[in-house]
């Protein structure tokens, strides 16, 4: 892989490699931009197929933070950490208080929080050796309710724009991944009136979902050709791809993962096909939001009217890609943009 050239290409401003013998750390910590502030985003653990696979994941991620970030009206700036390895084999205190340490050693360009297969027990293991880290216990905790109370927004205003109402009752939702974010945005979308078939990697979580709200459970693969009316995927990312744009059979995507497009092009296929599709960076602020509260001072009612405001952003999206005659995807960037460009210009006002 040509480094520099992948990072030259959404002009990344730095990778940092983190390796640690003893515990086995490989960590990667990616910095998009910081136009708008130190970056943030999550660390996540996955048992990569191969270290330029880790490499273009937390390149998509941390820019997907950068937009997201700015979206959401938030002074951050985009970052992301993937640590390559088995979640289940590799967690300690030790494994987790290095990593604290090299992210202290950026001394406030990167602030770090939960993501995939990692908690806030973790984070306070990192808490141990560096102050850039949220989603603490006893401040703003697990930021998944969060994520999912705004993803439910963000599906109520894809659902106005795709079917006319967003009124929920007998719709057919297909929700991909049921674990902590997942298994919330279902419960919001049960309590609407919503029917559930849901899918994930692990068993367990399917049974649960199905036991709690009457869903019906399938097998992962199959979960891209049901027949629903909304499919949202709220697992790994790039489901939107070569191989199931044919077999989607519903009318709007909105979900809680990152990166769902494999490639730009397949949004444009998607709005070929009519189908309605909101932006990720858009709809699953709800979790930025609520360690950013953090920073601030958190309170969990003003970070819940935060994310609630989610809704507008993606009608705002909806405005633009009309105006423009542009996808969704488009519109969602050129709004994280527009921000972008307006406090870079605020920043070229001199202070000491």
């Amino acid at each position: 892989m040509n480094i520099f050239e992948n990072m030259e290409k959404y002009d990344y401003e730095q990778l940092v490699f983190c390796q640690d013998r003893k515990t086995g750390l490989k960590a990667i910590i990616g910095i998009h931009d910081t136009t708008l502030g130190p970056a943030l985003g999550g660390t996540r653990i996955w048992n990569y197929e191969n270290e330029d696979a880790a490499i273009m994941d937390v390149l998509r991620l941390s820019r997907g933070m950068t937009y997201k970030n700015a979206a959401a009206g938030l002074n951050l700036g985009g970052g992301k950490t993937v640590i390559i390895g088995d979640p289940q084999k590799m967690k300690s205190e030790e494994f987790f208080r290095v990593f604290g340490r090299f992210v202290e050693g950026l001394n406030g360009r990167y602030i770090t929080a939960e993501d995939m297969n990692t908690t806030t027990e973790d984070m306070e293991y990192i808490n141990m050796e560096t102050d850039h880290v949220v989603g603490l216990k006893g401040k703003s905790g697990n930021p998944s309710p969060v994520t999912a109370f705004g993803t439910f927004k963000g599906i109520l205003a894809g659902a106005r724009e795709a079917f006319g109402t967003e009124d929920l009752k007998g719709k057919v939702v297909a929700v991909q991944g049921v674990g902590s974010v997942g298994y919330n945005l279902c419960k919001h979308l049960y309590e609407a009136g919503a029917r559930l078939i849901v899918t994930d990697v692990k068993k367990s979580n399917i049974e649960k979902a199905v036991k709690d709200f009457n869903a019906e459970g399938v097998e992962p693969d199959e979960i891209y050709s049901v027949a629903c009316d909304i499919f949202s995927p709220c697992a790994m990312g790039a489901v939107v791809n070569d191989f199931t744009l044919d077999k989607f059979n519903c009318k709007l995507i909105a979900g809680c993962a990152n990166n769902v497009l494999a490639e730009e092009r397949h949004g444009e296929i998607l709005e070929e096909k009519g189908i309605v599709y909101v932006p990720d960076f858009v709809i699953n602020a709800g979790g930025v939001i609520n360690v950013y509260e953090e920073i601030l001072g958190y309170n969990k009612e003003r970070a819940l009217a935060k994310a609630a405001n989610v809704y507008d952003k993606v009608s705002e999206v909806f405005k633009i890609s009309k105006e423009e005659h542009i996808p969704t995807y488009k519109a969602a960037e050129r709004l994280a943009e527009k921000r972008i460009e307006a406090i870079k210009n605020v920043k070229s006002v001199y202070l000491k």
